[in-house]
């Protein structure tokens, strides 16, 4: 369990302000309270007075996961709704997708353990959140801000702090032109002949030329360990997506195999679940087709 102070409530007057809440907003947040960002988001609208609803119909704001976001688009709901997302990265093909369909959409990067990091519209698209001081050492994100927690009750886990009060939690990226670009949660490994390969890092490569998304995996191997394997959502993309592989990647990075499966599975908070999007695509589980 995080341990943490009551200064993370600094930052719901600039959350207010940048999704332009008022005690006359609705707010629906159909995910689970369990997960961070649900939390954050129903004791933010009961701070400012709106109400939290059961139902998109009548919303002012929703909040939901990249997936959630990708499935709700389809039935037109929600128009005219300022939608954030969160809980994993939002492509700016989706968020293209979803402003055509009159969608506002706001997009955050951040951790339990950092609160907000950075915010904007989508992926390639975000900024420090006010406040926030962010830097990159050796690839790894390291925050400085008032939103900090202050560590763990009972066991420990992935929270470092440095001498001058920046905090990581391992997720990789860097820092362009002021932007944070994140690649992922550097534990996320593959290893293969002996290299370890973040996973993080091959999706950054072919997510930029994919039309859909794209996941990496490791997939059993009885000689290497394990071998990358790059799961489509689009099939189409996949000449693209090679074509990537063989020209910014390194011949450990590179997928040995590639897949299709156009909905991945996703944990009780809506991130893809890696572990069981592993298991389907070793076993050639239903839906999951082999690209060649």
């Amino acid at each position: 369990m995080i341990r943490t102070t009551t200064s993370w409530l600094a930052a719901f007057p600039h959350v207010t302000t940048l999704l332009e809440m008022s005690a006359d907003s609705r707010v629906w947040v159909p995910g689970p309270p369990s997960s961070t960002m649900n939390l954050f988001a129903a004791v933010h609208a009961h701070a400012v007075g709106a109400q939290v609803v059961e139902s998109v119909e009548g919303a002012t704001h929703a909040h939901l996961t990249p997936s959630a976001l990708r499935d709700a688009l389809p039935h037109r709901l929600l128009a005219g709704v300022h939608v954030v997302v969160a809980g994993d990265r939002l492509t700016r093909a989706l968020h293209d997708e979803a402003a055509r369909a009159g969608v506002r959409v706001s997009h955050y990067y951040g951790a339990a353990e950092l609160s907000f990091v950075a915010w904007g519209s989508h992926e390639e698209d975000l900024t420090p959140f006010p406040e926030v001081e962010v830097e990159v050492r050796s690839s790894e994100l390291w925050v400085r801000s008032p939103y900090l927690c202050e560590g763990y009750d009972g066991a420990p886990g992935p929270l470092r702090f440095d001498d001058d009060g920046f905090a990581t939690v391992g997720d990789r990226g860097a820092l362009v032109d002021g932007r944070v670009v994140v690649t992922g949660r550097g534990s996320e490994a593959v290893t293969t002949g002996g290299a370890t390969v973040q996973v993080a890092d091959v999706e950054h490569v072919l997510r930029r030329a994919v039309a859909g998304d794209v996941h990496v995996v490791g997939v059993p191997h009885p000689d290497l360990g394990q071998v990358v394997a790059a799961v489509l959502t689009e099939s189409l993309s996949l000449p693209a997506a090679r074509a990537a592989s063989r020209s910014s990647l390194t011949a450990a990075q590179r997928p040995r195999l590639w897949f299709e499966l156009r909905t991945p599975p996703l944990t009780a908070s809506g991130k893809v679940d890696r572990a069981a999007l592993a298991e389907l695509v070793t076993a050639m589980g239903p839906d999951v087709r082999r690209l060649r």
